[in-house]
Formats: structure tokens, sequence, C-alpha cells
């Protein structure tokens, strides 16, 4: 496991350009534990939390799709902890994260989405009977923990601009559970700085998907004594969900090999490929040029390869 909190990830700059745009890509996919990726941020922490609480099992919940869920489930195996992941049976499917969850010996327990709340409560306290001590980690790492890891990557985007002597105008990511955009957002706040956070949602829509993302805010601007932030602090755009998590379309399938082929990066139909193609469509749509843009590549290579088959039969 990595010894340190964080690892400041490489920025490379894009070969092509886009409508004139200047575009840059945060690779945090690079992240030197389990393939990478935003969920390694996070786990880092709940897990420095968990071992200072003396808990001796973790448990959380995610679909089989769910980088959050292998990061977990590779942590606890590496420290022989017992791991239980919730997983909706809609979401359900063999992927490479599933292999690798069971190759870390998580227990799934599968379940209606309607019926994850009441399962995860009645298996933390099956555990707790059992004489364990469980720690208890929301899906795809969302509280102020969560929130927390993307201010410390966004305090290393503004180290990378004083060494470049460069500003980013727009921050590009995927927005899922909201703490990714929420960590961005707050350090945006705590800076002052001038410039867009734009979340391109891959599954919720608005007005929840926004709210989400705007009570991780305040609830962490609450936590160090800052005033709350407005609704229209929060850029959180849901018209690129497709038919939800997990949907992609044919420009997807060719955003994503033109960035395998063109730039050597490795994205996904599930998050980063449709997050990456959404930031496309909206700097089009909105006639941005000449700016220097900024991806945050948030992860997920194993489902670059549940992908793989589709990029070839395309």
């Amino acid at each position: 496991m990595m010894k340190n909190s964080f690892y400041a990830t490489p920025i490379q700059k894009l070969v092509k350009k886009l409508n004139e745009n200047t575009v840059f890509i945060k690779r945090d996919d690079l992240l030197p534990f389990s393939f990478g990726g935003n969920k390694v941020r996070k786990a880092l922490l709940f897990f420095k939390e968990l071992e200072s609480q003396a808990c001796d099992c973790v448990v959380t919940y995610g679909s089989s799709s769910s980088n959050h869920c292998r990061i977990i489930a590779n942590l606890a195996a590496s420290q022989k902890l017992r791991c239980v992941i919730i997983s909706p049976l809609e979401t359900s499917k063999k992927t490479y994260n599933s292999t690798m969850m069971d190759l870390f010996c998580a227990e799934i327990i599968n379940c209606q989405i309607s019926e994850v709340k009441d399962t995860i409560e009645q298996k933390l306290a099956e555990l707790e009977y059992e004489g364990y001590k469980p720690y208890f980690i929301q899906g795809g790492g969302h509280g102020n923990l969560g929130t927390k890891a993307y201010i410390s990557a966004y305090e290393e985007i503004r180290n990378y601009e004083l060494e470049k002597n460069i500003h980013f105008d727009y921050i590009f990511h995927t927005s899922g559970t909201g703490t990714t955009q929420a960590g961005l957002v707050c350090g945006q706040l705590i800076n002052k700085d001038q410039r867009q956070i734009v979340g391109i949602s891959n599954a919720r829509k608005n007005p929840y998907g926004g709210e989400v993302v705007l009570d991780s805010v305040n609830s962490y601007m609450e936590s160090i004594g800052l005033d709350n932030v407005s609704p229209d602090t929060i850029n959180f755009i849901d018209d690129y969900v497709l038919d939800g998590y997990g949907a992609y379309n044919n420009e997807i399938i060719e955003t994503i090999k033109e960035a395998l082929i063109q730039e050597g990066i490795p994205l996904d139909t599930t998050y980063t490929g449709k997050g990456f193609w959404g930031m496309k469509e909206y700097i089009k749509r909105n006639q941005i040029t000449g700016k220097n843009i900024l991806f945050i590549h948030t992860g997920g290579s194993p489902l670059f390869f549940d992908d793989l088959g589709v990029l070839k039969n395309d």
C-alpha cells in the first residue's frame, strides 16, 4: 500500500487541440495502487481513519463495475481485513473489477437497489454481533474525507500551474457520486481562484445530481468554519448521461478509440470516456475557444478492457 497519503500525478498535454483549445489530462489513473484512480485518493483517507478507530472489517457498496469497490477490496486484502460489498442486482454483471473483488476474497452480497439501505444496516448489525468492529464507507467514497482528497488534488493542479506558468480556464471531470467535484469546488473556493469547474454526469440527473454536489461542498465548508455557497456555484451537467449509468453510444466509442490511438490514453464507456465525450460536446455547444482546459482522468483502467471487444468490433 502507498505509504504517503497522496502522490502528485502527472499532467499530460494532448497532441490534438479541441475546438482551438489546448487540452491537458491529469492522470489520476496513474496513482500507484490497484490501477489508480480517484477512488485511491479517497480510499487512503478512509483506511487511515479506519486504522485510527481500530476497526477490523470494512463494509461498502457499489456495482460490479465499481472502481471504488475494487480498490476498497484490494486495500482490505493487503491489510488482511474482512471486506463486505453490498451490490445491486440491477447493475450486476461480470467485469474485470468484479473478478478482482473475488480475487481479493471480498464477500459480495447482491440485493435489489431498493433493499441496499436495509441490507447494509443488517450486515453491520450482524458483524457487530459476531464481534467485529466494522467501518462503513459510503458508495464511491462519498463524505467529507472523499471531498478532502480532491482538495489535495486541486492543490496539485495549482502547483503545476505555478511551476509551468499556465492557468487552466476550465477543469472538467466525470461526476458520479459527487465528492470529486465537491473537492475541486472547495479547493477553488478556499483559494478564491477564477475558473470554471465542470462536472459531466455519467448517470445522475438534475436537480438531484447537482444538489448532492452542493450538499457535499457545504458539508465540508461548514466543517472548516466557512460559509455555505449557493446552488449557482455548482456546474453539474446532465446532458450526456444518455440512458443512465453504463449507457454509451457510438460517439463515446469513437472518443475512446481516438484517445487511445492518438494519445495512448485508455478511457472507458462508464466513466472517463463518457465524461471526455461530454466535455467535447459541452465545449462545442458553448463555443469555447482559445482556452487552456484540464480534464481529470479519474481512473477505471480495468473497465477499458471490459470495453475492448466493443472497440474492436465497432
